[in-house]
């Protein structure tokens, strides 16, 4: 396999800085990740495993691979196999043949896909892993200290890719909560003054209409005020 060069590697970074930092979403941006990085590490397969802190487990999230073998659902735990060791130690582990590493644990996946040499990086941010990325190719190859450095590259730009949706989904709910909270103090406020009742009163009104309609609290309340402001207008 030919080296890669000096070149195409910043371009590969560049392009998925890009990516990270556009307007695509979080599974668009990791298989474009994956995508760029075969390409430039000539592998046959580049995947993205993603940690789950609750259970433990790596599940493949991205990969440009088509074969459905290795599309299949698969789950693997920390410390297991090549995927979990490296999770789990924070350590690029690299392999020159798959089929004969005892760590290794799909050798049968391996030989129909006719993988050989893996090189396998952790996905870290801020000291923490949050993933690994692999990849293979399908003849022996002694992967460089550029390759690694490369790939954990890539794999740290993952790693920021996805904190930062889930920080922009997680910064998204609290507002929705915030919104929602306004809108029911809101809605108290006109229930108590119109109705004549205590906040206790108007809460129980919104949550009982919320359940006999179906609908959130947080929709019942806005109805109120607007029905409040569009009164006041009249």
């Amino acid at each position: 396999m030919k080296k890669t060069s000096y070149k195409d590697q910043i371009a590969a970074l560049s392009k998925i800085s890009k990516a990270i930092t556009s307007d695509l979403y979080l599974e668009d941006v990791l298989k474009l990740i994956v995508t760029l990085t075969a390409n430039v590490m000539k592998a046959k397969i580049c995947a993205l495993w993603l940690l789950d802190s609750k259970t433990k487990e790596l599940r493949i999230r991205a990969t440009q691979a088509m074969s459905k073998d290795y599309l299949r659902e698969r789950k693997i735990k920390l410390g297991e196999g090549i995927v979990g060791l490296v999770a789990k130690d924070k350590k690029p582990i690299v392999i020159s043949d798959v089929t004969k590493d005892q760590r290794y644990k799909e050798k049968e996946l391996a030989k129909k896909e006719k993988l050989v040499s893996m090189l396998s990086v952790p996905m870290m941010i801020k000291k923490k892993v949050s993933g690994v990325i692999n990849c293979y190719t399908v003849a022996p190859y002694e992967f460089t200290k550029s390759d690694i450095d490369l790939l954990s590259a890539v794999a740290n730009q993952a790693a920021v890719a996805i904190e930062n949706t889930e920080l922009m989904v997680k910064t998204r709910v609290i507002q929705e909560e915030l919104q929602a909270r306004k809108a029911v103090e809101k809605a108290k406020g006109i229930l108590m003054r119109d109705q004549n009742i205590d906040e206790e009163q108007a809460y129980n009104l919104l949550r009982k209409s919320s359940m006999d309609r179906r609908v959130s609290m947080k929709d019942i309340a806005e109805a109120i005020v607007l029905a409040y402001e569009v009164k006041k207008i009249k």
